[in-house]
């Protein structure tokens, strides 16, 4: 019996590959004990219970930025972290470890290695963080979701995705997620959709241009996020809804889409060969565009710039590629090419390598 110590949190884009590599793991052998490692803090407080593992707690130790008392008592915090795990491998028998990123991962590379204990380091973004650049310096196995990553050791494994997306036949589908929304399964159909709080460019862009697009002759499905006021006009063909639980069924009937570019979203839209338009959030370090960036060198997808995107943008820019079947064609061809729905089974093969070599 194989004990597997799973480490990541935060956000969801830590959790949800996260609790994919788990369901695998215990799909595969339902013998197998599967721990994570969080926070009290981090979404997976909440998730990971809910999805029926058990959560052991690491305190939240961010790494400074900058001089001042969190500086000052980060060495000792950050300790008393890794003692911690260390505390957990030894107590529950942990044989292989496996980080996300986020707070956790950090002292679970170093408990792990102190420990004698093999560990995975698996990287969501294009342009990793600090936890996993440096535990991919001693990591057993080390899986990237990017081409172009650069992450010592690293291989190309896909994102590890949920179930209904790995499983999502779109041809089938497509019929009950017309009916879904009310909308005529025969109709092109735009979905534009900027995560779960939205994303207020892509929304003011389409309140000046969703006319336009019913004009061309398409379906807007337009998810603007909870947070977010835009009103519904109640047109034929034009569906906005602030959320959506049942992203399966908007892919399954977008023939186009319009969305960020997190690493989850790009993932999941390239494992399914849906062409898109990506828009990268443009805080941060700049890893959305390089998340895009396998996608627009297939020809599957282009990039608009964020502060480029506006309703006449839309209307210069994805029109005319609503009016283009054929472009549409070769966009779907190059992105049945470019995804994979194996990320799961790619990362439990570098566990098992792992503990293999060990």
């Amino acid at each position: 019996m194989t004990t597997y110590l799973l480490a990541g949190g935060g956000t969801a884009g830590h959790v949800n590959p996260l609790l994919a590599v788990a369901d695998g793991l215990q799909a595969r052998d339902p013998d197998a004990v599967v721990l994570v490692l969080g926070t009290k803090e981090g979404l997976e407080s909440r998730l990971v219970p809910e999805r029926g593992y058990e959560l052991l707690i690491v305190d939240k130790v961010p790494f400074p930025r900058r001089p001042g008392r969190a500086a000052a008592t980060f060495p000792r915090r950050y300790r008393t972290a890794i003692g911690q795990v260390r505390e957990h491998i030894r107590t529950r028998g942990v044989d292989v470890v496996i980080g996300f990123g986020g707070y956790a991962s950090a002292p679970a590379y170093v408990a792990a290695r102190r420990e004698g204990v093999p560990f995975v380091v698996h990287e969501a973004n294009a342009k990793p963080g600090l936890a996993n650049v440096l535990g991919a310096r001693s990591a057993a196995r080390v899986g990237v979701v990017f081409p172009g990553t650069k992450l010592r050791g690293g291989r190309v494994v896909g994102m590890p995705l949920r179930r209904e997306i790995v499983d999502l036949d779109l041809a089938a589908t497509r019929a009950a997620a017309a009916e879904h929304f009310g909308l005529d399964a025969a109709s092109p159909t735009l979905l534009v959709f900027g995560g779960s709080l939205g994303a207020q460019r892509l929304n003011e862009a389409f309140a000046g241009s969703w006319q336009d697009v019913l004009d061309a002759g398409w379906q807007l499905l337009h998810v603007t996020g909870e947070r977010a006021d835009l009103g519904d006009p109640g047109v034929p063909g034009y569906v906005v809804k602030r959320y959506v639980d049942r992203m399966d069924l908007a892919y399954a009937i977008a023939d186009l889409i319009v969305s960020r570019s997190g690493s989850a979203t790009v993932s999941e839209i390239s494992a399914l060969g849906i062409p898109a338009v990506f828009v990268p959030y443009a805080v941060g370090n700049g890893e959305q565009a390089l998340n895009a960036a396998a996608e627009v060198e297939a020809g599957a997808a282009f990039i608009i710039p964020d502060a480029a995107f506006t309703g006449d943008r839309v209307r210069s820019d994805i029109l005319p590629l609503l009016k283009d079947e054929a472009r549409l064609a070769r966009m779907r061809e190059a992105a049945a090419g470019v995804g994979t729905r194996r990320g799961t089974e790619n990362v439990i093969e570098l566990l098992d390598e792992s503990l293999a070599g060990r």
